[in-house]
């Protein structure tokens, strides 16, 4: 009974979790510990998690700076070297890779890892359906492999309101706490990321909605033929919000939609975010960054826009922004110090 029911599957609300603040209280070696799936299904934990297998650069990031990354025994979707700051590169480069995307059935199941975490689940194309041959609820009990989320990006689809503030990131990282035995730091990075949100709700919180700029993002690597936006059970729907932005397809109840580009042009955006995903260095971003501006600005149909024209471009990449972690704090403050020049970051 002692059980502790730690994440939560974000909503829009500040109590998008209502357990989240049972979590925060846990310290190392508060067990057993209980997280659910985006069905509400419970994992326990009896203690702390030996040998964690990743699914992506993100939950990875989360581990690493919980200190739980001498946990990690490999990941999916490694982290470019030189993209994680300081210290955490370092570490992450030591990572076994197991995968450069999702990792093999075969290879995730033999790991060896008693703890899987995984970031997709029902994303299209990088999970659940998109997975292929993904290992079932029974294959990973028979290799004794628990299996948890990162509910506030894996279950954003089934999401039941918008997402307009960064309450289900930080459950995530308030569980992932609670489950390696990092409570404590845990609420220190969530206390980070409350302050620089704070800051620039404190800065613009005060401009009238009609006076927000209008703001698309722009997923390059998704393709160009046929636009895929972001929709407002989205975390990055929070980011472009808490900036003090409007989301140009927030009238949009899923994660993501394609849609055609004279959707886009109909939203004549004020500013276009280039959301390029990692290319593992800071010249190969460059380069994504470039293509993807280029192709705006070259295009017949784009580059009549009001912020192609204006020159009105963000280079900020997609991960930070669409996909659970502390980065999605500094991206709020970044988009904001973008948009309300001379207001964000004074003192």
């Amino acid at each position: 009974m002692g059980g502790l029911l730690a994440a939560g599957c974000g909503g829009g609300g500040q109590g998008a979790d209502d357990s989240t603040g049972k979590a925060g209280k846990s310290v190392a070696g508060d067990y057993p510990v209980s997280v659910t799936d985006c069905m509400g299904a419970r994992t326990t934990f009896s203690a702390a998690p030996k040998k964690i297998v990743t699914s992506n650069a993100s939950s990875l990031e989360l581990l690493l700076r919980l200190g739980a990354g001498d946990k990690v025994i490999g990941t999916g979707f490694p982290p470019g070297k030189g993209t994680l700051p300081g210290a955490l590169d370092a570490q992450a480069q030591k990572v076994k890779v197991l995968g450069q995307s999702v990792i093999p059935k075969e290879k995730l199941l033999g790991s060896g890892a008693d703890l899987y975490i995984d970031t997709f689940a029902s994303m299209g194309g990088m999970g659940g359906g998109g997975m292929g041959d993904a290992p079932t609820a029974e294959e990973f009990k028979a290799v004794g492999i628990q299996h948890i989320y990162l509910k506030s990006t894996a279950c954003a689809a089934q999401s039941k309101s918008p997402v307009t503030d960064l309450s289900a990131v930080e459950a995530d990282i308030t569980s992932l706490g609670a489950v390696t035995g990092t409570s404590a730091k845990a609420k220190e990075l969530v206390a980070g990321m409350r302050k620089k949100v704070d800051a620039v709700h404190k800065a613009i919180g005060g401009t009238a909605e009609s006076k927000r700029p209008t703001y698309f993002f722009f997923d390059y690597d998704a393709g160009t033929k046929q636009p895929s936006v972001l929709c407002n059970r989205q975390v990055g729907n929070a980011v472009i919000t808490l900036a003090g932005a409007r989301n140009a397809f927030a009238d949009c109840d899923s994660d993501h939609k394609q849609v055609g580009w004279e959707d886009v042009i109909a939203k004549n955006p004020d500013w276009i975010q280039l959301g390029v995903r990692d290319r593992g260095s800071e010249a190969a971003n460059k380069k994504a960054f470039d293509a993807a501006q280029k192709w705006l600005e070259s295009n017949p149909a784009t580059k009549g826009m009001k912020a192609v024209e204006k020159g009105h471009f963000l280079r900020i990449g997609s991960e930070r922004t669409t996909i659970a972690g502390v980065e999605n704090a500094e991206t709020v403050e970044e988009i904001a110090k973008a948009l309300y020049p001379g207001k964000v970051g004074q003192p």
